[in-house]
């Protein structure tokens, strides 16, 4: 019995990850539970629920190593799924000047970010995570660049607040957003174009875009998955920019890979359905495994994180996001004006 144990090694990784991981996936599907029943934020939940297990993760568990595995790997692959969902159909669909109105919002809230964490005491690296997930796609965002990121003593707790503040952000602003839509007298695609450009993640642009009707609904969407588009070329530029300028430390293995696999698949998954090559039922499949994915990755991240050392990121970095996405907000209102 023992011979034939270390013959499979690959056997012997997935009875030792398992545990952690099927702990983490149960925090997501409860996580879901609560959302279809009680309308409350699946990510939000699932970090949550995370945190309360933090117990699990600790040295000499059973779920500790599946823990880290799926806060690591799980992430990775949602990310990289997410690139079935993304075409340059959507750029078409959408315009060229809506499209670079959409991309300066997204450039342009990082730049402000890196700016902003001085000002506010934070380092860099808490302005790029912070800033890319106000300007991209939210939790996904986050946990993408926190991948390529250099790793330091706070990098968890660092995630597990980002995660958390665009979320929670993110569903105030689904409640707000629609009215303020209409109090500045946008139409229906107007409307579209503010919420899917502005609001942190995809449900809560997607229940905010239909709450209004299902042309600024659809609209909503197609601009957020155009913010979605742009979280592989970002994370890559982040990664090589970090290698050239050697801040991802003096230790080799705590550099961010030149092309992150995730990223790859990304883009090859992007090019493979913008070719027409993923049919339509197969990209809405890989779609809802990445979110999946994703779901089962923040749990983890949120076991992995002690919830009394979230108290000490204190209120500047509250003060950050907060900052971060009115700046968003008002650029994208500001150019949906200049443009019409």
């Amino acid at each position: 019995m023992t011979s034939l144990a270390t013959r499979l090694p690959a056997a012997q990784t997935l009875k030792s990850i398992f545990p952690g991981f099927a702990v983490s996936a149960l925090a997501a599907a409860t996580a879901q539970f609560l959302s279809e029943h009680y309308g409350a934020p699946a990510m939000l939940m699932a970090l949550l629920l995370g945190l309360a297990l933090n117990f699990l993760s600790e040295p000499g568990t059973r779920t500790a190593k599946g823990v880290e595995f799926t806060a690591r790997t799980v992430l990775r692959i949602g990310v990289a799924l997410l690139g079935a969902r993304i075409s340059v159909d959507l750029l078409v669909q959408l315009g060229g000047t809506s499209v670079a109105l959409i991309v300066a919002g997204v450039v342009l809230t990082i730049l402000f970010a890196l700016l902003a964490s001085r000002m506010f005491g934070r380092d860099w690296r808490f302005g790029l995570l912070t800033g890319g997930s106000v300007a991209i796609c939210g939790a996904s965002a986050a946990m993408a660049i926190a991948a390529v990121l250099p790793r330091h003593e706070k990098s968890e707790r660092d995630l597990v607040f980002a995660v958390l503040s665009v979320t929670v952000l993110s569903t105030i602003a689904m409640v707000i957003y629609p009215m303020l839509a209409q109090l500045f007298q946008f139409d229906a695609r107007d409307s579209g174009l503010f919420l899917g450009g502005t609001i942190h993640d995809v449900a809560q642009v997607v229940g905010a875009g239909f709450s209004i009707g299902p042309e600024t609904g659809e609209t909503a969407t197609l601009v957020k998955l155009i913010r979605v588009s742009m979280l592989a070329p970002v994370v890559l530029v982040f990664s090589l920019v970090i290698r050239q300028i050697g801040l991802s430390g003096a230790h080799p293995k705590d550099r961010p890979p030149l092309m992150p696999l995730f990223v790859v698949g990304f883009l090859v998954l992007a090019a493979l359905n913008s070719f027409g090559l993923i049919p339509q039922f197969l990209s809405d499949w890989v779609g809802s495994l990445s979110r999946w994915a994703l779901l089962v990755a923040v749990a983890a991240v949120g076991i992995k994180t002690s919830l009394g050392r979230m108290v000490e990121v204190g209120a500047s970095a509250i003060g950050l996001v907060v900052v971060e996405t009115i700046f968003l907000g008002i650029f994208i209102v500001a150019g949906l004006h200049f443009l019409s």
